[in-house]
């Protein structure tokens, strides 16, 4: 669903004059600035905001709207993976090989990953040698590893992934395979998201309870070594703590995550894309809307 931003734009401002409660005029006046940012750049958009503190404080634009999850989908590989060592006897130091050899989910046909396709390239140096969980699962997250997401997801298993974030109330988000299955995207099998459901997860990562204060704790600090910091983190004060990951593909541009404000302050951000041609400008507005938030954080508060 594409946005008409002038229209929208219109309604808020006449909801803005009529409101008499300077809390929500805040709020509205904020919405406007963002989808007025976004005028003007080709393609479809959605935003969720929300503070961490108070469920009441929060802005969703298209949050319902469907999108391809490039490698926004890691994070819950991610959760699911520590959720398994919480629970399991799974340890995160165990060895698991470093192999790239992955199945089609149409049909069982084998394929393998392109190095020159990945932003990750050193696993690829030491194929078939071992390596540990957490440090596929770090490759993953902080330089978005395909060849890593592979081998988690070919190990815990995407329909224990999926149902790991129905648990946890994401309703939309599905995780039907790992990164270059051809076979699967050509017949229209990708995983997909919706800010909603990204804004969930988050949620439950910014409580410290999604799986155990251990857990959460670590990982967050994966999420903050974040090495893609071109959208949420790019224009915000230097040293902002940011816990998000990150997600492109061709006309697709996405962030999603926490930025701390303070001790047990902050909020979550999910900004994602489609049909957006021009990456740049994506970029360029992703980071001046994740400003505007963070300079209007105190106000909403």
């Amino acid at each position: 669903m594409k946005l008409n931003y002038t229209i929208i734009s219109l309604i808020l401002f006449l909801f803005i004059g009529c409101t008499e409660s300077k809390r929500s005029f805040h709020k509205e006046d904020l919405q406007v600035k963002i989808l007025n940012r976004l005028v003007g750049i080709e393609g479809d958009f959605a935003i969720a905001y929300k503070d961490i503190n108070d469920a009441e404080k929060h802005i969703l634009i298209n949050a319902d709207e469907r999108f391809h999850a490039a490698s926004t989908m890691k994070t819950p590989v991610l959760i699911e993976l520590y959720k398994r060592a919480e629970n399991t006897d799974l340890n995160l130091e165990d060895s698991i090989l470093i192999k790239n050899e992955f199945k089609s989910i149409v049909d069982g046909s084998l394929f393998t990953m392109g190095v020159s396709e990945d932003s990750e390239k050193d696993l690829y140096l030491n194929l078939n040698k071992n390596t540990t969980f957490y440090a596929l699962a770090y490759e993953m997250i902080t330089r978005s590893s395909n060849l890593a997401t592979n081998i988690l997801i070919d190990y815990l298993g995407a329909e224990n992934i999926t149902n790991t974030m129905r648990d946890l109330g994401a309703d939309s988000i599905n995780v039907l395979r790992g990164v270059e299955d051809l076979k699967a995207y050509r017949q229209g099998l990708s995983n997909s998201t919706t800010a909603r459901d990204l804004l969930v997860i988050f949620d439950h990562l910014s409580t410290g309870t999604l799986i155990s204060e251990k857990a959460n704790v670590e990982m967050l600090k994966i999420l903050k070594d974040q090495v893609y910091n071109d959208m949420i983190s790019a224009k915000l004060p230097k040293g902002t703590p940011v816990a998000h990951k990150t997600g492109w593909i061709t006309n697709v541009h996405h962030d999603s995550g926490i930025v701390f404000t303070g001790n047990d302050e902050g909020y979550i951000l999910v900004f994602l894309s489609k049909n957006a041609p021009d990456r740049d400008a994506v970029l360029e507005a992703s980071a001046d809307i994740s400003r505007m938030i963070y300079d209007s954080y105190s106000t909403l508060k």
